[in-house]
C-alpha cells in the first residue's frame, strides 16, 4: 500500500511537471533518470507512474523510443461504456439525438474559434473524403478525423473530451446503415467547411445540424423497411 501511495503521489507530481512544461500531444518526455532527479523519486517510482499515467491514457510508451504524451489526452477508449449496449439500433438512434444537440453549437464555435492553421486542416479532411466518396471507398475513419477537428476548431477545452461520443456516434452510425451517403456527405462537408472558413457561425450550425437530421432520418427509413 505505501508503494502504491509513494507511486500514485509520483503520477501526480509528473501530471503536475507535464503541464508546468506545456507538453503537448507526440511530444516526449525527459528520461527515466531525469524524471527520477526532479521527481526526487526512484527509477522504479517513475517507471511505475509512467505505467500508471499510460493505463489513463496520459502517456504512451514506445518501446526503444521512450514516453510520449498520448493523443487521447487522458481520456479513456470507451468512457461511457457504449460497448455494453446490446441494442445498437438504439444506441444508433439516441447518439444521434446527443450529436443533434451537441455538434451544431460545436460548428458554430468552430467558425467563432478557428485559427487559420485550423481552417487548413479542415479543409484538407474535406478534400481527403471527397476523394475515397469519387472512389465509392469507405470513408469513415476520415469522417471522424472531420468532426475531431471542427471540435478543434472551436478552441474549448471541455468539448475535446467530447470527442470519443462524437467518434463513437459516426462508427456506430456507419456500421448500423446498409450503405454510406456519399454524395449529399460531400455536400454538407463542403458546407461546413465554407460556413467556417467564412465565420459564418449561424451557418455553419444550421449546416451541421441539417448534416445530421439528414442521416438520421435515412436511418429511421431503413429501419422501417
Amino acid at each position: 500500500m505505501e508503494k502504491r501511495t509513494l507511486v500514485d503521489k509520483a503520477a501526480n507530481e509528473l501530471m503536475q511537471l507535464i503541464r508546468e512544461h506545456g507538453y503537448g500531444p507526440g511530444e516526449k518526455l525527459p528520461n527515466e533518470y531525469e524524471l527520477s532527479s526532479q521527481l526526487g523519486v526512484s527509477r522504479n517510482t517513475v517507471r511505475e507512474a509512467v505505467r500508471t499515467l499510460a493505463s489513463r491514457n496520459v502517456l504512451y510508451i514506445r518501446q526503444g523510443a521512450g514516453t510520449f504524451i498520448s493523443e487521447k489526452k487522458g481520456v479513456a477508449d470507451d468512457p461511457l461504456g457504449f460497448s455494453f449496449m446490446d441494442d445498437r439500433r438504439k444506441l444508433v438512434e439516441d447518439l444521434m439525438q446527443i450529436r443533434c444537440i451537441i455538434e451544431p453549437q460545436i460548428a458554430a464555435l468552430a467558425a467563432q474559434n478557428a485559427t487559420p492553421q485550423d481552417i487548413a486542416v479542415l479543409s484538407s479532411l474535406c478534400d481527403e473524403i471527397e476523394v475515397l466518396i469519387v472512389n465509392r471507398q469507405d470513408f469513415t475513419q476520415k469522417d471522424i478525423d472531420f468532426h475531431v477537428q471542427l471540435a478543434t476548431c472551436s478552441q474549448n477545452i471541455v468539448i475535446s473530451n467530447l470527442i470519443p461520443l462524437i467518434c463513437e456516434g459516426i462508427r456506430v452510425f456507419s456500421s448500423t446503415v446498409l450503405e454510406q451517403e456519399f454524395e449529399q456527405t460531400a455536400k454538407s462537408h463542403r458546407e461546413i467547411l465554407e460556413a467556417v472558413g467564412e465565420r459564418r457561425a449561424t451557418d455553419a450550425q444550421q449546416a451541421m445540424l441539417f448534416h445530421l437530421l439528414y442521416n438520421r432520418n435515412r436511418f429511421i427509413q431503413e429501419k422501417d423497411l
